[in-house]
């Protein structure tokens, strides 16, 4: 009889074949010429779309020009010229104290390790994942963000509900080699098909090997609730 990680081994071949073949170009979406730019979109990036974090960095980019201007900047200033993002006056200081200690500690260069990165204020597993993994080319995890999250757990990849035991269990079962590109799969694949209110199954190219498929199933794995 065949486990919950025989399945989920078996399924997450079909998952990536399938979703290779909707989105053969899958990447990161936030606009950045540098790692330190990355690090600032990424961090702008939590509870924000990346479009809006896009549009704000266009002009941010160009008044900040490397680690010393904005650990040096006002931070009043910085908030104010960042203040259509989430959270903003928060991550305004993020940015600062962050620039602060690469100035410091890090000989003005972005950090090339998970434990020096999440010493950075602002910066968690997940902002640490995308940064080496676009910054750095280095992987060494999968990125969980909100669509990860979600379609990972309605496709029965998971029953974890915290990004990092979400990620150990994608870690287990997802190629390494495709561990970057999962993130942007399941991310355009979120935007565009499996929406968080009303996910179009119909539509779907997974829909036939998912379990909460709107169409055979009356619960969405996501969270536990009816459809």
């Amino acid at each position: 009889m065949d486990t919950p990680s025989d399945f989920r081994e078996t399924q997450i071949v079909d998952v990536l074949d399938r979703l290779y073949e909707q989105y053969p170009d899958p990447e990161i979406s936030l606009r950045f010429s540098n790692r330190l730019e990355l690090l600032i979109a990424v961090i702008l990036s939590a509870q924000c779309t990346d479009e809006r974090v896009n549009k704000v960095t266009r002009e941010l980019f160009e008044t900040y020009d490397g680690p010393e201007a904005y650990a040096e900047a006002d931070e009043e200033e910085l908030a104010a010229a960042i203040d259509s993002i989430t959270y903003y006056n928060s991550k305004a200081g993020y940015i600062k104290s962050a620039c602060r200690d690469i100035v410091e500690k890090h000989d003005g260069e972005v950090p090339d390790t998970m434990s020096e990165l999440t010493d950075l204020a602002g910066v968690g597993r997940k902002t640490a994942n995308v940064v080496l993994q676009h910054g750095h080319e280095v992987v060494e995890g999968i990125v969980v963000d909100t669509h990860v999250q979600r379609i990972s757990r309605r496709l029965g990849l998971t029953e974890e509900t915290s990004p990092s035991k979400i990620e150990t269990d994608l870690m287990g079962i997802v190629p390494e080699a495709d561990w970057k590109e999962f993130t942007h799969l399941l991310i355009s694949h979120g935007r565009e098909t499996c929406t968080a209110r009303n996910p179009d199954c119909s539509e779907c190219v997974l829909e036939d090997i998912c379990p909460s498929s709107k169409l055979d199933s009356e619960v969405d794995l996501s969270d536990g609730s009816e459809w």
